[in-house]
């Protein structure tokens, strides 16, 4: 098996988007964007799990199977998080008794 090394410029590339996606997140927060605020969280969320996966824990060099693990465990991921915005979006269906 050949061994996949990335150069020092591509980590340093890596680490300079990392930080300014943190210095997004941070100004992200000071900002009111109403309901959309979380939205652009989660995807600045995203955007650096998937650097960290892809150039720090090497996903990008790995078997099939390591993938085909990490997608199973977005897709359950994705899975939790539609069953809770499903209980949520449904909440006022319903009548409280007692109102």
């Amino acid at each position: 098996m050949t061994e996949h090394i990335d150069s020092v410029k591509t980590y340093a590339l890596v680490l300079i988007a990392l930080l300014g996606l943190t210095v997004a997140t941070t100004l992200v927060a000071f900002v009111d964007l109403g309901n959309f605020s979380v939205v652009v969280a989660l995807a600045i969320a995203v955007t650096k799990m998937l650097l960290v996966a892809l150039f720090f824990m090497h996903v990008r060099y790995s078997t099939r199977l390591t993938k085909l693990v990490i997608f199973g465990g977005l897709m359950w991921l994705a899975i939790l998080l539609l069953l809770t915005l499903t209980d949520f979006l449904t909440r006022g269906w319903m009548g409280v008794p007692g109102k």
